[in-house]
């Protein structure tokens, strides 16, 4: 296909990705190049019921898309940047990271009560260890248990099978323009308290490496404020990615009170976070710097060294320790 006034773009078919898909499609629409949805269907979204590390965990979001573009069924696939795994980072093979078009609020929610306010013991619903171990962090007496479906599933789940509150992102909610019940409590959560996932609320784009019309066109939709943020974020799950399959989260923002060498530019501010599992154990490092991949390297290896001190279980920093399990689990 060598007519890039239309662009197919592959998508799953989950109301939060067609969103994604359709927000790409109006942007594109904004350069004047029209475009058409491939609907795909993974095997995550199909087996709802399955817990995200009994289906391959990294990638199980996005690998059947990226291959209708591999195949040539599509020219860009469109992804919640969050559901983009640590082997990714480096490209795969036959694909580019061609747009990051916007990013939404990263935060996550914890919808149902507050995190100061829900009852003694009362049960949690997230099928995201992140989310789990930063939750039990501030409040050890919650009990969780785990949850999956689409965002809708997962909010309907508040109040029944004695689940008091879940956690989503609140980039979901959002953008599907949610509105809470009254009386329903809903309570954003800081990145003091929680961190979010790596790329969470972002949009990421990708098409074949050898398509450079089409690279060129998605080029016109790519927001330079977004894209070192997120660069600094995959750079740090990149550095972790062998022998950590611990909790981790990572946000960047500008740090508009510091200046870069020679006073020259604002830098990045990252924060990572590594956990125990059982989420007894929280470290974090902030970490500035002006060059994302080396930022989020630092971030990460200032992580690993303080983690030399713990006996952190799935920790191991010996070299070429076994793949990293610290990709997204596919929150939401």
């Amino acid at each position: 296909m060598t007519d890039r006034s239309l662009i197919r773009l592959a998508t799953r078919r989950s109301p939060l990705a067609l969103w994604q898909a359709n927000r790409v499609a109006a942007l594109l629409d904004q350069l004047g190049t029209s475009s058409s949805l491939v609907m795909v269907d993974t095997d995550a979204d199909r087996r709802a019921d399955v817990p995200i590390d009994r289906l391959g965990g990294q990638g199980a979001f996005v690998k059947e898309v990226q291959s209708a573009v591999l195949r040539g069924d599509a020219d860009a696939a469109v992804h919640s940047a969050k559901d983009l795994p640590a082997s990714t980072i480096l490209g795969v093979p036959g694909l580019v990271l061609a747009a990051v078009p916007e990013r939404a609020d990263a935060r996550d929610v914890l919808v149902g009560g507050g995190i100061a306010t829900l009852r003694t013991g009362a049960t949690v619903a997230t099928g995201s260890a992140r989310r789990r171990v930063q939750l039990a962090n501030h409040r050890p007496d919650l009990t969780f248990t785990g949850l999956r479906g689409n965002l809708a599933t997962r909010l309907a789940a508040v109040g029944t099978g004695g689940i008091a509150a879940v956690v989503v992102a609140k980039a979901g909610i959002d953008r599907l323009g949610w509105s809470p019940p009254a009386g329903l409590e809903v309570d954003v959560l800081e990145p003091g308290i929680m961190l979010p996932q790596v790329g969470q609320g972002a949009l990421a784009v990708e098409c074949r490496a050898d398509d450079g019309a089409t690279q060129a066109v998605l080029a016109g939709i790519d927001d330079p404020t977004v894209a070192p943020l997120l660069a600094a974020e995959r750079a740090f799950l990149a550095e972790l990615g062998g022998g950590c399959t611990l909790p981790v989260g990572a946000h960047a923002i500008w740090a508009e009170d510091h200046l870069g060498p020679g006073g020259a530019g604002a830098a990045i501010r990252l924060t990572g976070m590594m956990a125990s599992a059982d989420g007894r154990i929280v470290l974090r490092s902030t970490q500035t710097g002006c060059h994302p991949e080396d930022l989020g390297r630092a971030a990460a290896r200032y992580l690993v060294d303080d983690a030399g001190g713990y006996a952190l279980d799935g920790w191991d920093p010996s070299p070429g320790a076994g793949s990293s399990g610290v990709a997204s689990a596919g929150e939401a």
